[in-house]
């Protein structure tokens, strides 16, 4: 079983503060999951490949391609309809940062 002082050092490491209370709880839980793992430990798996995908699943991403941004049909559309002033096929905003 870990030691409270144990569970302590851990919590310092992960940079959580606890309870005495919830110091005693981990002490189980956290025992109980090391535990577990030795029981995994001892499971062979020499002759497992590893795996980093087990769903078959692959991105499915369109082709980055660079276009004419707001020259287009869409984006001059666009435009038109912005409630904010455009200069240079660009839509102006209020400045973020203050000089």
């Amino acid at each position: 079983m870990l030691s409270e002082e144990e569970v302590k050092h851990i919590a310092k490491l992960a940079r959580i503060r606890l309870t005495d209370a919830e110091i005693k709880k981990f002490s189980t839980q956290l025992t109980d999951i090391l535990e577990y793992v030795k029981i995994l430990e001892e499971v062979d798996v020499t002759n497992v490949e590893p795996t980093s995908q087990v769903t078959g699943l692959k991105d499915v991403m369109r082709e980055d391609v660079v276009g004419d941004g707001g020259n287009s049909v869409i984006g001059a559309d666009l435009l038109k309809c912005s409630p904010l002033p455009v200069q240079n096929n660009q839509i102006k905003v209020k400045p973020v940062i203050k000089q």
